[in-house]
């Protein structure tokens, strides 16, 4: 059973730098309908009111990266996703452009990240772009030459990521308090969405990451690669594994196996995302089977390992295909 997020755990406010997220754009006339045909969410019709969650699949399903997608303007995607699995995407992606009119490349200082969270960004924010403040989850707005996204709350925590030149990048660290890499990772872990990083590339299909769950699947937009194995899981009742948050006293690691009590001869879990939590240990979600949530126990990295104690998602997973 899942215990609620303790109530003793700080606050995370301010503003980063998320030097271990990158971009890729891409541009031209046909950069969306190229990109619709490549990844899980549909980006024909994205706005540039709106970003959109998505996952980029091998033929069997298996996610190679993942992205905040968001427009810089009407023929112009930029996709948000960690920088040690964005050298071998955008080279992947270039192979499949043949002969569309989309040109792939990396963001560079046009496009450097920064992530906000909390009240001061709130307050900020509500100084030089009140709709930011009050913006839906996964909306897209404009402020000069930067962009902002509404992501999913972390810990209770708004956050937004701020997407736009180095130069102005000094300017919005400084109208905000810092907060540490880490402390932003933790929130990531407690919105229930992880991103794809090296060590998780082709671990999981979308589902056990829940990514149909937060948005992350569109089951209506036709073809891409590992379409057909994503939306066999979905629709034959095939779903036996999911993402579910821990915690636990020692370091965890993105692709670090988690052993259940109840089949402790092979792993029942991987670690997708994890980060130090405030009041001390570590938070992380992981990808488990279904039944290991039940009953007994989990541990990291074997059977005798450090014990994890599940805790509350902020959004309800479904049961009905655990058998």
């Amino acid at each position: 059973m899942s215990t609620p997020l303790p109530s003793s755990t700080s606050v995370a406010d301010g503003a980063v730098r998320l030097l271990h997220s990158g971009v890729i754009r891409a541009a031209g006339a046909d950069a969306a309908s190229f990109l619709h045909g490549q990844l899980t969410n549909d980006m024909t019709g994205l706005g540039l009111g709106e970003a959109r969650l998505a996952a980029y699949c091998s033929p069997k399903g298996r996610m190679l990266a993942s992205f905040v997608a968001f427009k810089r303007s009407h023929d112009e995607i930029w996709l948000a996703c960690r920088s040690d699995v964005l050298p071998a995407t955008l080279k992947r992606l270039r192979m499949f452009v043949l002969r569309a009119k989309a040109q792939l490349s990396e963001g560079g200082d046009d496009a450097v990240l920064v992530g906000l969270a909390g009240r001061s960004a709130a307050a900020w924010l509500a100084q030089v772009l009140p709709a930011a403040v009050n913006g839906a989850v996964w909306s897209r707005h404009a402020l000069d030459d930067a962009l902002l996204v509404r992501l999913p709350d972390g810990a209770g925590q708004a956050r937004w990521l701020w997407a736009g030149p180095a130069a102005q990048t000094d300017a919005v660290l400084n109208a905000l308090p810092a907060l540490a890499l880490e402390r932003w990772d933790w929130l990531e872990v407690h919105s229930g969405v992880a991103p794809i990083v090296a060590n998780t590339v082709e671990a999981f299909v979308p589902q056990m990451l829940n990514y149909e769950l937060v948005g992350g699947v569109n089951f209506q937009k036709g073809c891409y690669p590992g379409q057909e194995i994503v939306a066999r899981s979905q629709y034959r009742g095939t779903i036996k594994r999911r993402a579910a948050l821990v915690h636990g006293d020692a370091a965890a690691l993105p692709g670090q196996e988690v052993f259940w009590s109840g089949d402790d001869a092979q792993p029942s879990g991987l670690i997708a995302l994890a980060a130090p939590a405030p009041g001390g240990g570590w938070d992380a979600l992981v990808e488990l089977k279904l039944s290991a949530l039940d009953d007994g126990s989990l541990h990291l990295g074997s059977s005798g390992g450090a014990r994890l104690q599940p805790l509350a998602l902020p959004y309800a997973v479904p049961r009905e295909n655990a058998a």
